[in-house]
């Protein structure tokens, strides 16, 4: 029998797709809202995670190895994005030890209430999306108190990342092994219209033509009838 508190999370399918999230970032909420449409609709996808303030921290500029982690941070020092982005990983961290399906509704909770109702990554944010999750709160609780063990896993996640060379969110990697910063300048919720932008990123991302970047212009005129 199954210890309920045990802490053993399901190996991704090796079909999946893995995005790379930052619950600060508004490109991966969008990322991640059409992943989980795609998700509806039988397509695998696995979220893992990267840390725009270790990536953007000032230690690690230049460096060709990460020097700063933000796991090596102590609770309650840092920035206030630095405690705000710690506490929502490790929370993200705690929820996915109740299944794949409550990782993602916990991340989901979390990303609409940071970027939909511009509620602070706190404790109570983070209470109240696992609420919103259908969290199992007394496992929710037991598991936050791990601490090392969450540390531990998030930092494989960002030990993946910067094997990969992610550097923004949401990173897609296929399963094929292709990835790619994709920056969400819109959201959907639509399933035709998010399976319509998936196809047309992954048809880019594997084409033959090798397109690195696509950066619109700062003052793009409007688009011509």
């Amino acid at each position: 029998m199954t210890d309920p508190q045990t802490t053993t999370q399901t190996t991704a399918p090796q079909n999946t797709t893995d995005v790379f999230v930052d619950f600060l970032c508004p490109y991966a909420w969008r990322g991640v809202e059409l992943a989980a449409v795609l998700r509806a609709g039988g397509e695998a996808f696995t979220l893992r995670h990267f840390s725009l303030v270790q990536g953007n921290h000032a230690d690690n500029a230049g460096q060709a190895e990460t020097a700063w982690w933000l796991t090596d941070q102590s609770a309650g020092e840092g920035s206030e994005y630095q405690q705000g982005s710690l506490a929502a990983f490790l929370a993200a961290q705690a929820a996915a030890r109740q299944g794949e399906d409550a990782a993602w509704a916990f991340a989901l909770a979390l990303f609409r209430a940071r970027h939909e109702h511009g509620q602070p990554l706190n404790a109570d944010t983070i209470q109240a999306a696992a609420v919103q999750a259908a969290l199992d709160p007394e496992r929710f609780a037991a598991d936050l108190s791990d601490d090392a063990g969450l540390r531990a896993t998030l930092r494989a996640d960002l030990q993946d990342a910067a094997e990969i060379g992610v550097f923004g969110t949401p990173t897609f990697v296929l399963p094929t092994g292709e990835a790619a910063y994709y920056r969400f300048e819109n959201l959907t919720r639509d399933p035709a219209q998010a399976r319509a932008w998936w196809d047309l990123y992954v048809t880019v991302l594997r084409d033959g033509a090798g397109v690195a970047t696509i950066k619109r212009a700062r003052n793009r005129p409007a688009r011509r009838a």
